[in-house]
C-alpha cells in the first residue's frame, strides 16, 4: 500500500464536505453582521436540501443512461466550483441586497447554495471514483471525509469562534424600579454570556476553505495522473481484484464505463458466468439477498439521518446547559470520533450484518439519550454536576463512533458489490440526510419545541 496514495485519498475525502461544515462552525461569527441573523441556520437547512438536485441528476443518469456519465469530469467541475465559491464568499459574505421591502444577504445565500451543490454531489461522485483504486483506500477516503468536519472545527477553535465569558450584569425585576414580591436578588448582579472577539476574521477563514478545496483538486489530479497511483490501478486490474477498472453491470442499476481499460478481461468470462448462476439477487454481484440489500440501505439511510441532520440540529440544546466548555468539547471530540471509526474499520473491517444491526441499535440508544437531554433543556439530568457534563460528552463521542463505523462498513460492503452500488450508496446517504433535516426543521425552527440553555446560567427554571 502506497503512503502517497493513502495521503491523496485522505486529502480528496477532506474536500467532500469541508465547505458546508466550515459554514456551520463559522455561524457564531457571521450572524451578527447579516440581516438574517440566527435565522440563517434555518435558511441553510433548506438550501442544502434544495442542492440535492445535483445528486438526483447524477443518480438518474446512472439509472436511465448507464455508461453515459463519467464521474471524473463532474468531479473536476464541482471541485473547481467549490474553489471559486469559497474564494468569492471571503469577499462577498457581508454584502447586502435590497429584495422588495427587505434586505437580504443574497451573495451569501447564493454561494451557500453552490457550495451545497458541490458537497451533496460529492456523495454520488467521489465514492464511485474510489472504485478505480484498490479496496483498502476506500477506508482512507472515509477517514478524510470525517476530517472534513474536524479540520474546520479545529481552525474555528483556534479562531475563537463561539468563545464565551460570563460577565456580571445588573438587572431589575420590574421596569418601574419596584422590587418583585419574593425576589430578594433585585438589583444584584447575575451572569450573562458575552461572546469574545475572534482571533482572525471570517474572510481569512473562508480563504482557508478555498485553499482546502484547491488541495482537494490537487489530490484528485494526482490520483488520476501520478505514475505511482497509475501502477496500483494497473496492478489491481491485472490481478482481477474486485473493484478494478472494469465494467460493472448491475441489472437495471448498472453503470458500464466507456473507457477501454474498464472492459472485463476475457480470462474472467467463465467466472462471471458462474457468478451470475449463483447470484442471490439482481443487486451488485448477488452476494446479498434482496431482503439483505433492503436492510443495508435502510440502515444506511437511518444512520445518516441521525448523524448528519437529526442529532446535529439539537447539539447546542443537549450540551449548552452543561456549560460552554461541554459544548465545545462534545463538538470537537465527536468530530475526532468520525475519522477514528474509519481507522478502526481499516484494521477491523467486519462485514457482519448482525454486528451492523447491533451497532446501529446501540448508536441509536446513545442518540436517544442525547435527544432526551435536548428535550429537557435548559434543565437536563445532572445539569450542575461534573458527572452530567462527562456523560453528555462521552455519549456524543460513542454515538458518532458507533454509527460512523457502521457507515464505513456499509461503504466497504457496497464497494465490493461494484461501481453502481457506490452510486446508490451516495444517493441513499443524501436521501437519509434530507429526510432527517426536513423532519427536524419544523420541530426546531417552526414549532420551537426545544429551549436553548444559557452556558452561564446557574439557575434551572422551566
Amino acid at each position: 500500500m502506497s503512503l502517497l496514495t493513502h495521503a491523496l485519498a485522505c486529502l480528496f475525502g477532506i474536500g467532500s464536505w469541508v465547505a458546508i461544515n466550515g459554514m456551520w462552525v463559522e455561524l457564531p461569527l457571521i450572524v451578527p453582521d447579516i440581516p438574517e441573523g440566527w435565522f440563517l441556520p434555518s435558511y441553510l437547512t433548506v438550501i442544502i436540501q434544495m442542492a440535492n438536485v445535483g445528486p438526483l441528476f447524477v443518480t438518474l443518469m446512472h439509472r436511465f443512461r448507464p455508461g453515459s456519465l463519467d464521474e471524473r469530469p463532474v468531479i473536476y467541475g464541482i471541485v473547481s466550483l467549490g474553489v471559486v465559491a469559497t474564494f468569492l464568499l471571503a469577499f462577498l459574505w457581508k454584502h447586502k441586497v435590497q429584495v422588495g421591502d427587505a434586505v437580504h444577504s443574497v451573495p451569501l445565500l447564493v454561494l451557500s447554495f453552490l457550495l451545497s451543490v458541490v458537497d451533496c454531489t460529492s456523495s454520488v461522485t467521489f465514492l464511485p471514483f474510489m472504485m478505480r483504486l484498490p479496496p483498502h483506500y476506500l477506508t482512507t477516503y472515509f477517514a478524510g471525509e470525517g476530517l472534513s468536519g474536524l479540520v474546520p472545527a479545529l481552525v474555528a477553535l483556534i479562531q475563537g469562534v463561539g468563545m464565551v465569558q460570563c460577565h456580571n450584569t445588573t438587572t431589575s425585576a420590574l421596569a418601574n424600579g419596584t422590587q418583585a414580591a419574593g425576589n430578594s436578588s433585585w438589583g444584584a448582579g447575575e451572569l450573562k454570556a458575552v461572546y469574545q472577539p475572534a482571533n482572525f476574521s471570517a474572510q481569512t477563514f473562508f480563504l482557508f476553505l478555498s485553499v482546502m478545496m484547491v488541495v482537494c483538486l490537487g489530490a484528485f489530479l494526482l490520483l488520476n495522473f501520478h505514475p505511482a497511483v497509475a501502477r496500483e490501478r494497473e496492478s489491481q486490474h491485472y490481478l482481477g481484484q474486485p473493484g478494478g477498472e472494469k465494467a460493472d453491470v448491475v441489472g437495471g442499476l448498472g453503470l458500464q464505463s466507456s473507457a477501454p481499460e474498464q472492459k472485463p478481461m476475457l480470462g474472467h468470462l467463465e467466472d462471471q458466468i458462474e457468478l451470475e448462476m449463483e447470484r442471490r439477487s439482481s443487486f451488485g454481484k448477488g452476494t446479498y439477498s434482496r431482503l439483505e440489500v433492503v436492510f443495508i440501505f435502510v440502515v444506511l439511510a437511518w444512520v445518516n439521518a441521525l448523524t448528519n441532520a437529526v442529532l446535529p440540529s439539537v447539539q447546542s440544546y443537549s450540551c449548552l446547559p452543561y456549560g460552554n466548555q461541554a459544548y465545545h468539547l462534545a463538538a470537537t471530540m465527536a468530530a475526532v470520533a468520525n475519522p477514528l471509526a474509519c481507522f478502526i474499520a481499516m484494521f477491523a473491517p467486519i462485514r457482519s450484518l448482525l454486528l451492523m444491526a447491533l451497532l446501529t441499535v446501540t448508536g441509536t440508544g446513545f442518540g436517544a439519550y442525547i435527544m432526551a437531554m435536548a428535550a429537557l433543556s435548559p434543565c437536563p439530568l445532572l445539569v450542575h454536576s461534573a458527572s452530567g457534563t462527562a456523560l453528555i460528552v462521552i455519549t456524543w463521542i460513542l454515538f458518532v463512533l458507533t454509527l460512523s463505523y457502521v457507515k464505513v462498513i456499509i461503504g466497504i460492503i457496497l464497494r465490493d458489490e461494484g461501481h453502481s452500488a457506490l452510486v446508490w450508496c451516495g444517493a441513499v446517504v443524501q436521501l437519509g440526510s434530507m429526510i432527517g433535516a426536513m423532519s427536524m426543521f419544523p420541530l426546531v425552527s417552526v414549532y420551537g419545541l426545544f429551549t436553548s440553555g444559557d452556558p452561564c446560567n446557574t439557575k434551572c427554571s422551566r
